[in-house]
């Protein structure tokens, strides 16, 4: 089976040896992001609010470089390095998804690439 690398300005580049997202078949396996504002490079400034926005933002540019879109997102996973937090990730993903919502795993870590508040990576299957 091939695969192809997914890559978009809109989002931010990688800062490390990998890809935004490799399209495998069907799938396309999506890289963590954090609250990086493609533009700068630099993280968003403001609220937790801000920070889990701009990572939605981000996997949304991801998806579509890859012809596809958050609702084709099957599998989420979430890193709060405050799970306090959480509910605010709920409030926010409830205004980018609809039913049925991808499966998710919610995981309370240490700490994230530069110091981030939160970072997200996915599983998209998409029908083409």
């Amino acid at each position: 089976m091939s695969r192809s690398i997914i890559s978009t300005e809109h989002a931010p580049a990688a800062i490390g040896t990998y890809s935004q997202a490799i399209r495998c078949g069907n799938t396309v396996y999506l890289s963590g992001q954090i609250p990086l504002d493609p533009a700068t490079g630099q993280l968003v400034e403001g609220p937790i609010a801000v920070h889990i926005q701009r990572v939605f933002e981000n996997l949304r540019a991801v998806c579509r470089a890859a012809s596809g879109d958050l609702c084709d997102i099957v599998k989420l996973n979430v890193y709060l390095a405050d799970f306090g937090n959480f509910a605010e990730v709920n409030r926010i993903m409830a205004t980018f998804f609809e039913a049925p919502y991808p499966a998710r795993a919610a995981i309370g870590v240490a700490s994230l690439p530069r110091s981030a508040a939160v970072e997200m990576d996915a599983v998209m299957v998409l029908d083409n």
